[in-house]
């Protein structure tokens, strides 16, 4: 499985940014797609995951800023980010989880800076 992971960038706070991650390769039907983030001197954090049965589950910090969501169609999951604050500043990573073969797979990061 490949994850491609897009949508990151500067913005100010208060601003809106919207990740998109795209998934190929050996893609099956149970499975728990995410994002997590790694800011400097912090540990990597879940921010936001969704199963194919369209259960989500977010961090405390994020609720009521941040959305996930995905396209099954399109073997894609997004991350709607408002009202973002300096705090969210750090690289974003997509995460699948296979529920078929429990494989862990990463994308390469996607830096969210928040900042005026």
């Amino acid at each position: 499985v490949q994850l491609q992971a897009s949508g990151g960038g500067l913005v100010q706070p208060g601003g809106s940014l919207r990740l998109s991650c795209a998934s190929s390769g050996s893609i099956f039907s149970g499975n728990k797609m995410g994002w997590y983030r790694l800011a400097p001197g912090n540990q990597r954090e879940l921010v936001a995951t969704i199963t194919t049965d369209g259960i989500t589950n977010y961090q405390d910090s994020v609720k009521g800023r941040f959305t996930i969501s995905r396209a099954d169609a399109k073997n894609t999951v997004y991350l709607q980010m408002n009202s973002l604050k300096p705090e969210d500043t750090a690289v974003y990573y997509c995460n699948y989880l296979s529920y078929r073969t429990g494989i862990n797979y990463w994308g390469k990061g996607t830096q969210v800076t928040v900042s005026s």
